[in-house]
């Protein structure tokens, strides 16, 4: 068994790549694990890295040592291949991706992440891309890609970051129009946004379906219609909460295994708060899995960790 360490120094609200480094030689060193430490430069390089090991056809566990979007990058650089498992080793903005498990502190412990469990997890797949949290368009994907230029500002961790983002975001123009394939149906008209989860928090605390499961073959998917600009205050504390059932009037719910968005003009798109761009959305489950290893005894289905 090899480990990979994948380092990414733009992660979070500064450059965390030496103290990085120093713990894992510390840990795996003083075990006498076979392990590699390899720190992105670029955009997209901690998918690449991940892809070009496991593509020697040796075992891996992979660690992905930043936040959400360095998961991202590592899960989709890991998607379909049988021999690599993968985790986070956060220092994100957010980490929201590991608050689906009980106890999400244990995975800034590199001694518990040594003695793991492990899980098949779905993946999203949006046009040519994967994400292993969320995806989103509208308004929804405007704010949370923009979160970036934000979470920097030493005031700014977090859900405020979020919440700086929402207010400029929401002055620019709260919806727009889309054609939504969705079960069957065809949804023509305006909307505030659309939400896919795989996994349940995102946004530094947003918990929007408290269901989800991202081991179930499903995709939950939300749809916010129009909303007023004064509506929105109220929307949103509900929607933060996982409580868009007392919002009929506005938002659906809908468990699907694919979905098209079309767009009247290139149109944000949020993939585990990576942007792209893109007229038509098409998105569904992946044919692809991902081997998600976690600190042993911890658990993400809802219905034992709450029991």
């Amino acid at each position: 068994m090899k480990h990979l360490f994948v380092i990414n120094p733009a992660a979070g609200s500064r450059d965390r790549s030496a103290e990085y480094a120093a713990e894992i030689r510390r840990v795996c060193g003083g075990r006498g694990l076979d392990y590699r430490i390899a720190v992105s430069q670029a955009p997209g390089e901690c998918c690449r890295i991940t892809r070009e090991a496991l593509l020697t056809g040796e075992e891996y566990r992979i660690y992905a040592c930043g936040g959400d979007g360095t998961l991202n990058e590592v899960a989709s650089g890991a998607a379909g291949f049988a021999n690599g498992a993968v985790t986070v080793l956060p220092a994100g903005s957010g980490n929201d991706f590991v608050r689906i498990f009980d106890d999400p502190q244990a995975f800034f412990s590199l001694e518990r992440l040594l003695d793991p469990e492990e899980a098949e997890f779905d993946l999203i797949c949006c046009n040519d891309d994967y994400a292993l949290n969320i995806c989103s368009v509208g308004l929804d994907a405007r704010i949370g890609t923009d979160v970036s230029r934000y979470k920097r500002f030493p005031l700014l961790q977090g859900f405020r970051a979020y919440a700086a983002s929402t207010v400029v975001n929401v002055i620019r123009g709260v919806a727009e129009h889309y054609v939504v394939e969705i079960g069957g149906e065809v949804i023509d008209g305006e909307q505030t946004f659309i939400c896919v989860c795989n996994g349940r928090f995102y946004g530094g605390g947003f918990n929007p379906v408290p269901q989800a499961d991202p081991a179930d073959g499903l995709l939950d998917v939300l749809l916010v219609r129009k909303v007023r600009r004064l509506e929105i205050p109220g929307v949103i504390g509900k929607y933060k909460n996982g409580r868009f059932g007392e919002l009929p009037h506005l938002v659906r719910h809908l468990r699907v295994k694919s979905l098209t968005i079309r767009c009247d003009k290139p149109t944000p798109v949020n993939l585990d708060g990576e942007l792209r761009l893109a007229r038509t959305v098409r998105i569904s489950v992946a044919k692809e899995k991902v081997r998600f290893f976690y600190p042993r005894g911890l658990t993400w289905r809802r219905e034992l960790s709450e029991t």
